[in-house]
């Protein structure tokens, strides 16, 4: 069943005294270019807004600021954050377009408290003209967490990044597995009128995702009576029987994020990308932000 179902206002939505989504004001903890709006600034400048045809949310960046090479862009992203947390369930991110070009990173994820010590859950990410999503799980504890493909019981259709998912401020690449799935990130993802991303938390059997490009969305998640077991094997899975779950993973709010340059996107990456320049010059580059926006259909969370 349903436990909450975010769309359209619901995400400008005052729920006394907080909101029912948080946006979160101030510098990038990641060091990207960008200056995160409050919900007013972003509205004003018409960074956030519903379409009032689709009922969608579009999240932007700006893309008609001059800014300095190196500057900051403002971008209502980072901590668009739920108000609710949650220690399992199922979640459902319904998107039409992510933001794309040369030194973004979008990403869609969860977050526990006190960084790495309640763990972070990458369902969406990825930098610069990368063709495929990344899913990663990031951990603090002590509490042994890997990944791996051990048998016939544990198997996901994605390519395995990293095992180790233990992540600290120096050292933060986590266990990542990169869909196989042109369609699941940027231009491919945007091309196929977006999709759905679907993150599976069972702290007794571990973390499932899928990636639907539109065509493909099962019609069971169309109709909100979502089935699983019946989606054949996952773009990534984590088991429990190598990580402790309800250890590494608790307290979670779910976040939609939009940064530029950064710790990711810039540097090396930018590099290696085949973009232009440097990601700082990048960023003075107001059209090449006008395709750097979220149009998200709804969240879900079903327990």
């Amino acid at each position: 069943m349903i436990e909450d179902f975010y769309q359209g206002e619901d995400f400008f939505k005052d729920v006394s005294p907080i909101y029912d989504w948080t946006f979160v004001v101030g510098s990038d903890p990641t060091g990207g270019n960008v200056i995160y709006q409050s919900q007013f600034d972003a509205q004003f400048k018409g960074l956030a807004y519903v379409n009032d045809c689709d009922n969608s949310l579009i999240l932007a960046v700006d893309s008609t600021s001059t800014v300095a090479a190196g500057g900051h862009r403002a971008s209502c992203s980072i901590r668009i954050m739920s108000r609710q947390s949650y220690n399992g369930g199922l979640f459902i991110f319904d998107a039409s377009s992510m933001p794309v070009g040369c030194s973004t990173w979008p990403s869609f994820w969860t977050v526990g408290p006190n960084w790495p010590m309640g763990g972070e859950i990458d369902i969406v990410e990825g930098v610069n003209n990368q063709d495929t999503n990344q899913m990663t799980l990031h951990t603090g504890t002590n509490q042994t967490c890997t990944n791996e493909k051990t048998n016939s019981t544990h198997q996901f259709t994605g390519q395995i990044m990293g095992t180790n998912c233990h992540s600290t401020a120096h050292a933060d690449s986590g266990c990542g597995i990169e869909d196989t799935d042109t369609r699941s990130f940027a231009y491919g993802f945007n091309n196929a009128e977006g999709g759905v991303f679907a993150l599976l938390w069972d702290n007794s059997t571990g973390m499932s995702m899928w990636h639907f490009a539109r065509a493909d969305i099962p019609a069971d998640l169309i109709a909100q009576t979502p089935k699983p077991s019946t989606w054949g094997t996952p773009a990534g899975f984590w088991s429990s029987q190598n990580c402790d779950m309800t250890t590494n993973f608790y307290d979670q709010n779910i976040i939609i994020d939009t940064t530029i340059c950064g710790n990711w996107a810039g540097g090396s990456a930018y590099a290696r990308s085949g973009c232009p320049g440097t990601c700082s010059d990048m960023v003075a580059n107001a059209t090449n932000y006008v395709d750097a926006k979220w149009v998200v259909n709804y969240v879900a969370v079903y327990q």
